[in-house]
């Protein structure tokens, strides 16, 4: 009897994916788009402004309280003054109050004797000095007190003069990256310098050896000049860039200004080098999305050779499940990710066992009938999805750990959602591998695979089989679509903007070689990232598939190609 899952020929898998690829443009149209999240955290000291004043000790409290009251009288050099004499304190409400005056959230009475206030990030007014909360009746009084641009930048050096004795190191490097910024003169780096004998991070002090060296840089002898070039030689900060560039530009002395020509080409050599681990981090990051979007595509179209045009919109229910979560769960969004993931799992697994049992069981052996039917169901649950929560995008929110960035120097920062993605993506396929390398699930998987009829007749349940295959790779569909919730917002259409490079992926890698996926996923995500700066997002994506048409002439059965009787069918 001929046999109705007889496997597809040696060109028939590329064309037919290759054509679904096409097809699939045609018809979806991104109505997304989906950028990088770089969101960076705040200063300790701009922190402060959104909290009420500390306890204040005992022996500066009459002096804290007048200065206080002074900041907000008198002529603006007079109130500059009045700051540096209250940063002088040994008050933990100093970096509050100066903070708050800077950030334009410090408020006061016009009297003699004033009311002077903070307002915190819930917008309630909070006394200055005992830190007690003020009625909103008595708040109509209060006029925010007044500063220019002169006086915010001296208030944004004393705070970091502030933080420069803080116990986190990492307060005090941004302290003194801040007074580069804001620009040093000799009071700063006396502090600096007095700071440095003392500084027990290498961090800092080479932070510290660089003001002072910008400084030296204006000196008017040659020596001391050459000297600092070259000890701001291997900087990465901009503030330093520009002050040699203008060195270079318009010193007087032509060996300073070859100095500084060559400091500034080592400069952008080291910038050259970071710009290129941010695009290889970059194509990792974009490398670990398509890993798990395709991950589960490649199961199912290995073991089953069904073309899945609904991948995508498994991605979408998973994305949605994560949505979900946190609705039910507002005030623990830092746990909700790991309730998110085993339910997205779960839910979209059991919507892939409905549609293989309900649909594609029928269809297998037919490819070209699969895709229609699938991509049907495509448009039934993105009509369901805008049925149920609308076709309006739902943002999810962060939980706080995935939140900012990891800043390795200047010009090379991570952000810590696509370095967890990374991370999550390598797990999820290293723990399908243990299952399907360590399991009985996994064996008769892979029995399945490799000669359907012989593993029909040593007993395996092939139907059963094509079940549980097909919901775990639908589960990791829903796993991705949490992956991605949390770098762009939950729509509809948000596998649509997917699917087509998870085929891409599945024929680069070899179709049903995990190995494969993941070496196509990374390899496509990097290649995609440094094709960008130069041909833009959308021409770097048609040129990928380009190359991907060529690579498949001499490699039809991709990187990785099956080995044995699966080769050979």
């Amino acid at each position: 009897m001929r046999n109705p899952l007889k496997p597809l020929g040696r060109w028939q898998v590329p064309l037919i994916l290759l054509l679904s690829i096409c097809f699939s443009t045609t018809v979806f149209s991104q109505e997304t788009t989906h950028s990088d999240i770089a969101i960076t955290t705040e200063a300790p000291a701009e922190v402060a402004a959104t909290e009420a004043p500390a306890e204040p000790p005992e022996s500066s409290q009459p002096e804290f309280d007048t200065l206080v009251k002074a900041l907000t009288q008198g002529s603006l050099p007079k109130r500059a003054q009045t700051a540096k004499k209250l940063a002088k304190l040994d008050d933990p409400r100093v970096a509050t109050i100066i903070t708050a005056l800077q950030e334009g959230s410090l408020y006061a009475e016009k009297s003699s004797d004033p009311v002077v206030a903070v307002v915190d990030k819930s917008g309630n007014y909070v006394n200055a000095i005992n830190g007690e909360k003020i009625s909103p009746d008595a708040t109509e009084s209060l006029k925010r007190v007044p500063i220019n641009n002169t006086m915010r930048t001296q208030l944004r050096t004393l705070l970091a003069a502030l933080n420069l004795n803080d116990k986190n190191a990492t307060v005090r490097l941004d302290a003194v990256n801040r007074m580069i910024a804001d620009g040093v003169d000799d009071d700063i780096i006396a502090l600096l310098q007095e700071r440095q004998k003392t500084e027990p991070d290498e961090d800092v002090r080479t932070a510290i050896t660089a003001a002072v060296a910008l400084l030296n840089l204006q000196s008017s002898e040659v020596q001391v000049r050459l000297d600092a070039v070259q000890i701001l030689r291997g900087s990465l900060q901009q503030e330093v860039r520009t002050a040699l560039t203008d060195l270079a530009a318009n010193d007087v002395d032509e060996k300073v200004k070859l100095q500084a020509h060559l400091a500034l080409d080592s400069i952008e050599d080291r910038i050259t080098a970071f710009r290129l681990a941010e695009n290889i981090f970059f194509g990792l990051s974009l490398g670990s999305v398509l890993l798990l979007s395709a991950i589960g595509l490649a199961i199912t179209f290995g073991v089953m050779g069904v073309i899945n045009m609904a991948h995508g919109e498994l991605m979408m229910i998973g994305a949605y499940v994560t949505w979900v979560v946190q609705q039910l769960f507002p005030n623990q969004i830092a746990y909700s990710l790991m309730i998110a993931i085993p339910s997205a799992f779960i839910v979209a697994g059991l919507v892939g066992i409905a549609i293989e049992r309900g649909v594609i069981r029928f269809l297998y052996g037919r490819p070209l009938e699969t895709l229609l039917a699938t991509f049907g169901i495509s448009l039934i649950l993105q009509q369901a999805a805008r049925s149920i929560f609308s076709p309006l995008n739902r943002a999810v929110e962060l939980p706080e750990w995935m939140s900012g960035s990891l800043v390795i120097n200047p010009v090379f920062s991570i952000t810590y959602n696509r370095l967890y993605i990374f991370i999550f993506g390598l797990l999820v396929f290293f723990a399908l591998l243990m299952i399907l390398k360590k399991t009985t699930l996994g064996l008769k998987v892979r029995a399945v695979s490799q000669n359907r009829a012989m593993a029909r007749a040593v007993g395996v349940r092939a139907s059963w089989v094509d079940a549980m295959t097909f919901g775990l790779g639908s589960g990791i569909a829903g796993i991705a679509g949490v992956a991605l919730s949390q770098l762009t917002n939950v729509g509809p259409n948000l596998g649509q903007a997917y699917i087509i490079d998870s085929f891409m992926v599945v024929v680069f890698g070899g179709v049903g070689n995990l190995w494969g996926t993941l070496v196509g996923a990374m390899g496509l995500g990097i290649i995609n990232k440094f094709l960008e700066p130069y041909a833009g997002a959308v021409l770097a994506k048609v040129l990928v598939l380009v190359l991907l048409i060529l690579f498949i002439q001499k490699r039809p059965k991709g990187i990785f190609p099956q080995k044995g009787r699966a080769a050979a069918d």
